[in-house]
């Protein structure tokens, strides 16, 4: 594209304490264009995102929005500035009405509603409160309002992923309507069919940084694919020892046909005794809602789970571990007593059944909380509080704490998400330790590298579905990842 150059972010840095999220990220986007912000989890797109629409701030680099250089200290300095964005969470405040919600960003009535007939929305009312609309009318509301605030820069972030088809339809054909009449159009989607459609260019970022641009032509997801992955280093040895535990005829645990308002439509899967088996999926694919459903938080809308051949009605995380399945979430601050020691949180289901908070009470669980110390070499310096621990000897009191009261089925989200090398280096052997002993472990990983590493074979997510499973030794990143971006055969699935 020739026209005016809309936007121009370039060399953003960003990072948070010692992690660094962004290095060096630049985007360039011009009248007319509509360019697609591309890149595997963890390259950096939502923290690149959140800062060029005001979200959060650089620790360098320039923002220039029309060639004037953009302080962009909040969304609403963003939309002010004609950048506005819709991300991909809907922020709309469910205890208001419409009309309420139009009010606290300025927006015209009229013009918002034109848009919401023009994406597909027929029947809705200003007073229609917030809070009892579907989520695919709360994702149109969202584009709506932003384009009625007549943008130069609209952003979408995963806008697409809660509509049915018909309405994404209308928003592809809105969005290439609007960058005809001038206006710029940031695309951020694990979608490539969509790219294709849409884009006239892409963006890739990979560990933080901006790795190319590509013009969307026949044969750009291959050169893609390659420039998310990159030359990157392997995170552990593969020299792991991998022996296969006791598999049978009978699954541990069997997901039939399960579905999850909103993201998951279609999954199904086996997991067997002695085995680890990994879940591949990029953001937003239904991998959070279907773990926290096996794990008792949620029931499945359809759909069946059955443990060792018995249906799992799960009502509570309570009732999922009664029947042998535990669960360490991906974020840390939910499975941890952040006050309390490592050994209180190792002990805290045999506390469970002491009716006094106190110190523990019988030999063998004392026994056993201090074999997952030393099994897991966890720091235990911080004697006073576990939030003084390292990210990495957090992770290892998770899941110190179902290795002391015994494992039969294991979720793992995103274990290692945030540690050191060393700490995932302990924590690859353990997994497959407890394979070997009999265990079944689900093991969700936003890192592909560690499926082969760990796993014995990946079920792929897409959009709510399984599109693939993969035998671990042939799972090399990138057929991991074109799978995850849909690239993939449906009749490959199981």
């Amino acid at each position: 594209m020739s026209g005016t150059q809309l936007l121009d972010a370039t060399g953003i840095a960003k990072s948070f304490g010692a992690v660094r999220a962004l290095t060096e990220a630049s985007l360039h986007v011009s009248e007319g264009e509509i360019v697609a912000l591309m890149g595997a989890n963890g390259a950096g797109k939502s923290t690149f995102v959140k800062i060029i629409t005001g979200a959060l701030r650089p620790d360098s680099g320039t923002v220039l929005i029309r060639g004037r250089e953009a302080r962009v200290g909040s969304p609403a300095q963003a939309r002010r500035s004609g950048l506005v964005p819709v991300y991909q969470e809907p922020s709309l405040i469910p205890d208001l009405d419409v009309a309420d919600n139009l009010r606290l960003t300025d927006t015209p009535v009229e013009p918002f509603r034109r848009w919401v007939e023009e994406l597909g929305i027929r029947r809705l009312a200003l007073s229609d409160m917030i809070g009892d609309l579907p989520l695919a009318t709360l994702r149109i509301l969202d584009l709506a309002r932003a384009l009625a605030s007549a943008p130069d820069v609209l952003l979408l972030d995963e806008m697409t992923a809660a509509l049915p088809t018909d309405l994404v339809e209308r928003v592809l054909k809105v969005m290439r309507q609007k960058a005809d009449e001038g206006m710029g159009v940031i695309y951020v989607s694990h979608r490539f069919g969509e790219i294709s459609e849409l884009c006239d260019r892409a963006t890739v970022l990979r560990d933080g940084m901006s790795v190319g641009d590509l013009k969307i032509e026949p044969g750009v997801e291959d050169r893609a694919v390659e420039l998310m992955l990159g030359q990157k280093l392997d995170l552990a040895a593969r020299d792991i020892h991998k022996t296969r535990g006791t598999t049978g005829d009978r699954p541990r645990m069997r997901v039939k046909g399960v579905a999850i308002a909103p993201k998951v439509s279609d999954i199904s899967f086996d997991l067997f005794p002695g085995e680890v088996l990994g879940v591949v999926a990029l953001e937003g694919q239904g991998q959070d809602e279907l773990f926290e459903c096996m794990a008792g938080f949620m029931p499945p809308r359809a759909g069946s789970i059955e443990v060792n051949g018995v249906a799992a009605d799960f009502r509570h995380p309570a009732d999922a571990i009664a029947a042998g399945v535990k669960f360490v979430p991906g974020d840390r601050a939910d499975a941890l007593l952040a006050q309390r020691s490592v050994r209180e949180n190792i002990a805290l289901p045999f506390s469970a059944r002491i009716r006094a908070w106190g110190g523990l009470k019988l030999r063998h669980e004392r026994a056993r909380v201090a074999h997952a110390i030393a099994r897991l070499q966890i720091d235990t310096r911080a004697q006073g509080e576990v939030q003084r621990l390292s990210g990495g000897n957090q992770q290892k009191v998770t899941i110190g704490r179902w290795l002391a009261t015994g494992v039969d089925t294991l979720l793992l989200f995103d274990p290692t998400r945030g540690i050191d090398v060393r700490t995932k280096r302990q924590i690859y052997p353990l997994v497959r330790e407890l394979a070997e002993q009999g265990a079944s472990v689900l093991f969700y990983t936003s890192e592909l590298e560690e499926i082969p590493l760990a796993c014995d074979r990946a079920v792929v997510i897409f959009n709510g579905r399984v599109v693939d499973i993969i035998d671990a030794e042939v799972a090399d990143e990138q057929t991991l990842l074109r799978a995850a971006y849909g690239l993939v055969a449906q009749e490959g699935a199981a």
